[in-house]
């Protein structure tokens, strides 16, 4: 008996047969090659099916060239694509998961293009992007004909591939809803006007959609219950679309936001800010509405969340895609009763979306064979059983002591203080990152799982391995916080973020936070010292705060910032500091800059590495250094160090 009997009962729509009700949403890999499916991408979505996951819903496959709004986007404009989307359906059937694609026209979205020249951009009308800062022109008939062809055929095509069906992709601001939108649609025919007038292309697009597939074929419309942007479409706007079109559909899909605009665009991929499952109750509404299922989407993270929202009725499927990039065999652990196994997203967007606004494939942080399941979808067992020493128990050194056991090793990992976690334990500490501890959670679950033997509060030395005799030390000791020099004059109180994590210093009132490396921290302990009632300044040595950050993460991020009224700086270069001034200088002018009337300054000035052991355990053993005492860098290349090292040795 599951402990998840909503989650894990099946769904029949339009003859197809969903074994559970967890959805692997529709979302860009940046993984194809020259527009197609390709073996990377194949292994991706094998992984998942074999993983449980009761239906996958592809990226987009672009209908007509005018939408090709990345470089890297699959495209259903040509019959070369048909065998490519074989592969993928044929591999999904093979594990009983049904397999849909989105079609999409972006519109005026135009995100960048293949040669670095600034495309033309369609809508339906000339109404301005402002995240992307494209003017569209406004498409003429013959070519809303032909884009309407374009869905047509990219259906058919999909559907002679053998998938189950399709999702046209109305959310987000796409095509149909700038069509949808009365503040976006001002054309002066026959697709404007009352709210029949503004759905015509999108029933156009649907019953040529339907005319060239077959009746079993399924055909669902994703769109945003509100777009989250004063010019996007209000959930009123969204739930009467919904409504009149529902006759002609199979399923409506939930999410939110726009990409028309920064705060609208947090909403397409919601960041660990943003509360779990927070989608829950818009569904509710649509759901009582509607006739024909519905499937939610937004930040649901783990399966007892997906339970509540389906024993609720709040919806019939949940979009669940970063739980299943973070932990492939959730559907599995989940449905066997081994939940507790389960790693769980923790939104952090860094290498999911992160690596998608960057041109490079998806990963995850936790999970790194994620992206690379042609390299790690394979097990690996050691022919040769080696005895293992891993010191630090970071993110680093965990990740590679559970890898070497999983593959048959005899691992110990020895961790200094008293707690496992390194930086991740301070990270967690910040506002609104509680959820960061979980990747710290998650890797001593796997220690565990895996058997290794964990000693906390014993520290490394040349002595203790010649003791323990190790074929393989395996250093991960991390890094300390980085004090620059600079010019110090006078008597101003000078901290690091780690002393005012761990609470280590009572600090004055008016404090300045200055950060070097752009990304959270500083923002987060200037959101911190601010709720705790200081006067926060913030000198950021970048164009902007959170400039490394994935997007949406700075996005959200900035906006509470501002909320708070912290007062930031930007391109400033920390010089110097006296008695109650602190003296900054522009990055680019090479001019000052002076705060004054500053109690605290709080140094955010990156990571120095922790690196003296490796070097006197020369002849003892096979020595790798890995994570933060390699090189100050971030946990996503701690966990894949840890990885690639506990994969080979």
């Amino acid at each position: 008996m599951t402990a998840f009997p909503h989650l894990f009962s099946p769904l029949q729509i339009r003859g197809r047969r969903l074994k559970n009700r967890i959805m692997s949403t529709g979302h860009d890999t940046s993984m194809p090659t020259d527009n197609l499916v390709n073996d990377a991408l194949v292994a991706y979505h094998t992984a998942r099916a074999q993983g449980g996951a009761g239906l996958i819903v592809m990226q987009v496959a672009g209908v007509h060239d005018s939408a090709r709004y990345t470089s890297h986007v699959l495209m259903a404009t040509d019959d070369a694509c048909i065998p490519g989307y074989r592969r993928i359906a044929e591999a999904c059937h093979a594990e009983g998961t049904v397999l849909l694609s989105q079609i999409f026209h972006p519109g005026r979205e135009i995100m960048e293009s293949a040669d670095g020249l600034l495309a033309v951009a369609y809508s339906a009308s000339a109404s301005p992007n402002e995240r992307f800062r494209v003017m569209p022109r406004a498409l003429d008939q013959a070519l809303i004909d032909e884009i309407v062809a374009g869905y047509a055929a990219a259906a058919r095509r999909l559907h002679a591939a053998g998938l189950d069906g399709v999702e046209v992709v109305a959310s987000h601001g796409y095509l149909p809803a700038q069509f949808l939108n009365p503040r976006v649609n001002r054309r002066e025919d026959g697709y404007n006007g009352d709210l029949e007038a503004r759905l015509r292309f999108t029933r156009e697009v649907l019953a040529a959609v339907r005319a060239a597939t077959g009746e079993d074929f399924i055909v669902g419309l994703r769109i945003s219950a509100d777009e989250r942007d004063p010019e996007g479409l209000s959930e009123d706007e969204s739930l009467q679309a919904v409504l009149a079109l529902q006759g002609e559909l199979d399923y409506v899909h939930l999410v939110a936001g726009t990409s028309a605009s920064l705060g609208g665009a947090i909403h397409i991929v919601p960041p660990m800010a943003i509360e779990a499952a927070y989608l829950a109750n818009e569904a509710a509404t649509f759901k009582a509405r509607l006739a024909i299922p519905l499937f939610v989407t937004g930040r649901i993270n783990q399966p007892q969340e997906a339970e509540q929202i389906l024993a609720r009725g709040q919806a019939d499927v949940c979009g669940m895609t970063r739980a299943l990039i973070c932990d492939p065999q959730m559907p599995n652990k989940a449905g066997s009763g081994r939940h507790d196994d389960v790693r769980a997203c923790i939104a952090c967007n860094q290498a999911c979306i992160g690596h998608f606004h960057r041109g490079y494939p998806i990963s995850c942080i936790q999970h790194p064979e994620t992206g690379r399941e042609l390299t790690y979808a394979t097990p690996n067992p050691t022919p040769v059983r080696r005895r293992v020493l891993v010191v630090g128990g970071g993110p680093a050194g965990m990740k590679a002591a559970a890898v070497a056991a999983q593959r048959g090793h005899a691992v110990t990992l020895c961790e200094a203080t008293g707690q496992l976690g390194g930086q991740v334990n301070l990270a967690q500490l910040l506002p609104r990152r509680a959820e960061f501890g979980g990747a710290s959670t998650n890797l001593q679950r796997e220690l565990q799982l895996a058997g290794v033997e964990v000693r906390r509060n014993t520290r490394v030395d040349r002595a203790l391995v010649e003791r323990e005799r190790p074929d393989v030390v395996i250093v991960a000791t991390g890094a300390l916080p980085y004090w620059p020099p600079f010019e110090q004059a006078g008597e101003l109180q000078v901290v690091d973020a780690w002393q005012v994590l761990r609470g280590e210093v009572k600090l004055g009132r008016s404090v300045l936070v200055t950060d070097w490396r752009a990304d959270w921290i500083a923002p987060g302990i200037a959101e911190r010292l601010v709720r705790e009632g200081h006067r926060v300044h913030l000198a950021v040595n970048g164009t902007h705060a959170g400039e490394s950050l994935p997007l949406y993460v700075r996005d959200h991020l900035a906006g509470e910032l501002h909320r708070l009224g912290v007062a930031i700086t930007s391109y400033a270069r920390l010089y110097g500091c006296d008695d109650s001034t602190v003296y900054l200088q522009h990055t680019a002018s090479g001019e000052p800059m002076l705060v004054e009337d500053i109690d605290t300054l709080v140094l955010c000035q990156g990571h120095r590495p922790l690196d003296e052991l490796a070097d006197t355990l020369a002849g003892l053993a096979e020595v790798y250094r890995i994570g933060d005492c390699l090189a100050p860098r971030t946990a996503e290349e701690a966990i894949y160090e840890g990885l690639k090292v506990g994969w080979r040795i």
